[in-house]
Parts: structure tokens; C-alpha cells; sequence
């Protein structure tokens, strides 16, 4: 365990910005983790979990008190007949999914490329290309730091819903590890978005090996900056700053133009595309003139030109956000996490 004090959190986001932490530690294992929450917790001291730092947007000024980085990097085979791959919360994801597509499991390779931990997989139900990993989560092992005791919750405990769990706000819980239930299969389920399958060259709703599948997203992110590269400043961000939106079908209907994205969500709902609300709003990709712009690839991604501040990116996405609501009616609602400011 590695205990350090005025660590610039700058360095340790994607967004490369943030003031200093005024503590921070390092834990390799669960005891360590384990044992640095229930320290800060009974001195009441404010705690940050920290993964790949890449869905934080922190505060200038930085955090007055602990940062825990999770450094855990277990990886297991679970037992047949119910066999799971289970990776520790601070495996990189991009990682995990690579492995798994190596080993020949399918169900994650639609999710390669997108930056941070496996421990934050769940907390956000991150999904990318047709994919969600609430799909298959088998099980989470989190800290609950009310009772104080380590509970395996299954998928069902975990209240997945669109980018939301039961991990993400309340900071009740700190994921230790999580299991996927993944299909032995040289091919992936039936691929539903047009640029994937036109990428792979076959038809929507074909299925196309898990390898393959895993080269065409990485290649589809990288042209749209969202693979980390220190050289691109496109990748200088958080990946996509806001939500799609999902709305009650009534308020759809009334609040979209006809021509917008729209795709059903539960009888009653409908989800549309942030991207496009932004672009119709008037804000491009390139939009901006400071060290503060959205992405030059991809209108979704606000990023850190060099010597941005968390007040400069948190300016452009309250004008992005405020066109919006003033073109559309709708509100619009980030994706990454605040620590210590608000939109």
C-alpha cells in the first residue's frame, strides 16, 4: 500500500484536469482497500474511489481527503457448469475484454476500447455498440460501507437500468470484483448497429467472430477519438459528456423534430441521440475557441485542447447544455461523475 499527500489529480484522469488530492493511497489487494474505506468511514473522513479516473470531472481546487486508487488485478476462470470469467476491481477493461475474447467468450467484445476499470464497469452499466455489461454481470463483490460487511450481489441486486446501477450516486458501496457469465462461442450475439455491421461488412442482424468484432469497434472509437492516445487531444475527454436522452413516449413525440434519432425503450419510452440534439443546437465538432472544445471527431466528447481547467469544460458543457434546452426543450444530463462541482 502506497500512501502519498498533494497527488495532482490532473494526471490521473483522462480529462487532465483537477486540483490536488490531499491524501492518496494505492491498495494492491481487497484487505488494503477493505481496510482504507473503513478508516476514512469511522474518522468521517471524505473519500474518492479512484480507477482509470476516466468519468471524473474533479474540482479545481481539488479533494480535502482521501483518494483511493484501486490497484487490484486478480483475474479467475469460475467453475464449470455455471462458468465465469471474474476479473478484481481494478483490472483495465480493455484489458479484461481482451482477454476474453482471446480465451474465445463472447458477450463483451462490442465494449473494447472504453478507458477505466472493471470496477466502474458496473457502477455505470457502461454499454457501447448493442451492448450493456448488465447483460452479463453474473455477480458484483462490493464493500457495503453501512453494514460494513463484503456482499456478493447478483444481477438482480444490482438495479441495472440505462447507464445507472445501484452503485452509482449513493457511494454506499465499493465494487471489490465482478463476474461476467460469458458464452464459449468463436461468434458474438447478432450485431444491431449499422456502422458495426457496415464496418464488418455484413448485414445488421448477422453475427461475426468475437475477434473481428472486437478489431472494428476499437477502430470505430479510434476514428471518433474515444481510444486513449497521449498524442490526440481528442481523447482528452471523458468520453461522451452527457446521457442519451430517454424520454416518456408522449414527450417525445412532442419535444422531437421529425428526422431525430429515436429508438423504444420499454413500451412506454423512447431514447434519442445526444450527439445529434447537439449538433442541430448549433454546437459542431470543433466547437469552441479556448482550451476548452468539443472533440474535433465527435460532438459528445468535450475535451482539454492543453491547459484546460475543470471551470473552462464545465462553461462549454453548460452552453452546450443550455442550446440544447433552448432548441429542443430537453435537459440534457452528464454522464461522468462531479467531485465538488456542479453543471
Amino acid at each position: 500500500m502506497l500512501v502519498e499527500t498533494d497527488v495532482p489529480l490532473s494526471g490521473l484522469t483522462t480529462l487532465r484536469v483537477g486540483g490536488p488530492a490531499r491524501r492518496m493511497v494505492t491498495a494492491h489487494t481487497d484487505d488494503e482497500v477493505i481496510s482504507v474505506v473503513r478508516e476514512a468511514d469511522v474518522a468521517g473522513e471524505p473519500l474518492l474511489i479512484l480507477g482509470g479516473g476516466s468519468n471524473l470531472v474533479v474540482d479545481d481546487a481539488g479533494f480535502d481527503g482521501t483518494v483511493l486508487r484501486i490497484a487490484t488485478s486478480g483475474v479467475a476462470v469460475g467453475p464449470l457448469p455455471e462458468q465465469s470469467l471474474q476479473f478484481e476491481a481494478g483490472v483495465d477493461w480493455d484489458h479484461a475484454v481482451d482477454l476474453a475474447v482471446d480465451e474465445g467468450y463472447a458477450g463483451i467484445e462490442a465494449l473494447s476500447g472504453i478507458p477505466g476499470t472493471v470496477g466502474a464497469a458496473p457502477i455505470q452499466n457502461i454499454g457501447a455498440y448493442g451492448q450493456e455489461v448488465a447483460q452479463t454481470i453474473r455477480w458484483v463483490r462490493a464493500l457495503d460501507r453501512e453494514s460494513g460487511d463484503v456482499l456478493l450481489l447478483d444481477n438482480a441486486d444490482c438495479r441495472f437500468s440505462y447507464r445507472h446501477s445501484v452503485f452509482k450516486g449513493a457511494d454506499r458501496y465499493v465494487v471489490l470484483a465482478v463476474a461476467f457469465r460469458l458464452a464459449r462461442s468463436p461468434v458474438g450475439s447478432p450485431i444491431r448497429y449499422a456502422a458495426l455491421a457496415g464496418h464488418l461488412g455484413v448485414e445488421a442482424g448477422s453475427v461475426a467472430p468475437i475477434a473481428q468484432a472486437r478489431q472494428a469497434v476499437l477502430e470505430l472509437r479510434r476514428g471518433k477519438g474515444m481510444v486513449l492516445d497521449p498524442t490526440d487531444h481528442d481523447t482528452w475527454s471523458a468520453g461522451s459528456f452527457f446521457t442519451n436522452p430517454v424520454l416518456p413516449a408522449d414527450e417525445a413525440a412532442r419535444l422531437m423534430p421529425p428526422g431525430a434519432p429515436r429508438w423504444p425503450v420499454g413500451p412506454d419510452h423512447v431514447k434519442t441521440s445526444a450527439a445529434w440534439l447537439i449538433e442541430r443546437a448549433g454546437f459542431g465538432k470543433g466547437y469552441g475557441d479556448g482550451t476548452a472544445r468539443l472533440s474535433t471527431k465527435h460532438p459528445l466528447a468535450l475535451t482539454n485542447r492543453g491547459g484546460a481547467t475543470t471551470a473552462d469544460l464545465l462553461d462549454l458543457a453548460r452552453e452546450v447544455r443550455a442550446g440544447v434546452q433552448a432548441a429542443f426543450g430537453i435537459t440534457l444530463v452528464n454522464e461522468p461523475v462531479l467531485v465538488g462541482v456542479q453543471l
